[in-house]
């Protein structure tokens, strides 16, 4: 600890060039947690629903299924229960589409037994399926749009179009428990699909059949066996896991996770190099100083100590900055015009601490292994060797 002084004066010494270091190191922390989390509530939502299965319309998902489907989808063997679920596309104003926010018609009583996640108290759940009119909304939403229970809103849909605004009473605000369930998204709003088939004065036919099954296991089989049933029919089906369904659907289609690790790679490694040549700079122009040292008595292994720890610090002070950066980016998204719409429609997403610890680690890491070739050149470089090059 004594040595600790010693260190911060030479990060004094030159101090824009200390700062500069240090902001690279932050910027690679920042991006390393930024990307991971968002990686990670992604994932998280990914792995929930295990039991769950989403059956569709096998030509796109913008065609509808027809009504009758779910008594027969109900009695496959293994199958716990179903419910119908279709995106409505509401709008709050009808000239504005960046209005649009994620909402469902579902069936109620069933949805709500195969999706814990969406918490509400049982006099919620109550006030909920006895209004048909009723609404959930998450909690991120309601914060949003200053919306609180017992509110009525408007809603237009750009796929049910009827003419008038569809109107809804919040029955309640639902809270999710991240920590059981990562990634719920906190801004969507749930309504009863009877109200849909009320309003739109017909049967709106079905979008997705949500499907509960008893064993997860056995998610292959029995999703084969769905298919199967309507193979010869007009509107064959394709059922999946909630997990491929959201994986095909959302914005982790394709490479997106091998994408995002990439850039922090090529960030880190290039970061890396800026790091390792900017502390060979800084040990250069002390040339004369260390030769003093160790006339003076210092060891090399004392000052290999001090080199390395004076990179590991300025990695530390980097990546706390990087941490600070990104726990703000994540809070202030939301509401920023254009991206902010885009990043409320993802799960909501938290630093976790095990990526926090990591993007520490990290960025010290990253300031060890840039000052590990100039103090090794401290280490073995001799005394008359130093003074001589002054």
């Amino acid at each position: 600890m004594k040595w600790i002084p010693f260190v911060l004066k030479h990060f004094r010494q030159n101090w824009i060039r200390t700062a500069s270091t240090a902001a690279g190191i932050a910027v690679c922390i920042f991006l390393f947690c930024t990307l991971q989390t968002f990686v990670a509530s992604l994932h998280g939502s990914l792995n929930q629903g295990a039991a769950r299965l989403i059956t569709r319309n096998n030509f796109s998902s913008f065609y509808s299924l027809p009504n009758a489907y779910e008594e027969r989808v109900a009695a496959v063997a293994g199958v716990k229960r179903v419910a119908a679920a279709n995106y409505f596309g509401g709008m709050r104003d009808v000239n504005n589409p960046d209005s649009e926010f994620a909402n469902f018609a579902v069936e109620a009583e069933n949805f709500l037994a195969m999706y814990p996640e969406y918490g509400l108290t049982d006099a919620e759940k109550k006030a909920y399926l006895g209004d048909q009119h009723g609404c959930i909304v998450g909690r991120a939403l309601a914060e949003q749009f200053n919306w609180k229970a017992g509110d009525t809103i408007q809603l237009t849909s750009n796929i049910y179009r009827t003419g008038r605004p569809f109107e809804f009473v919040i029955s309640a605000i639902y809270q999710t428990d991240q920590g059981r369930y990562p990634g719920t998204n906190e801004s969507t709003l749930f309504f009863h699909y009877k109200y849909l088939d009320e309003a739109t004065g017909r049967k709106a036919g079905v979008r997705t059949f949500r499907v509960e099954i008893a064993d997860p296991q056995q998610a292959g089989v029995i999703s084969h066996a769905i298919d199967d049933l309507f193979e010869n029919s007009d509107a064959q089906t394709h059922t999946e896991t909630e997990a491929q369904y959201r994986a095909n659907t959302g914005v982790l289609g394709g490479n997106l996770v091998l994408l995002l690790n990439g850039i922090g790679l090529a960030v880190m490694f290039t970061l890396l190099l800026v790091t390792a040549n900017t502390m060979s700079m800084a040990v250069r122009e002390r040339r004369t100083e260390i030769g003093v040292l160790k006339t003076l008595g210092f060891s090399g292994r004392l000052v290999l100590g001090l080199i390395l720890a004076e990179g590991v610090l300025l990695g530390a002070c980097g990546a706390a900055v990087g941490l600070l950066l990104g726990r703000f980016l994540i809070d202030v998204l939301p509401d920023v015009p254009v991206i902010g719409e885009l990043v409320r429609g993802f799960p909501k997403m938290n630093v976790p601490p095990v990526i926090a610890a990591a993007g520490i680690l990290i960025g010290m890491s990253l300031g060890l292994v840039a000052g590990l070739f100039p103090s090794v050149f401290a280490y073995r470089a001799r005394i008359t060797e130093l003074l001589r090059q002054t």
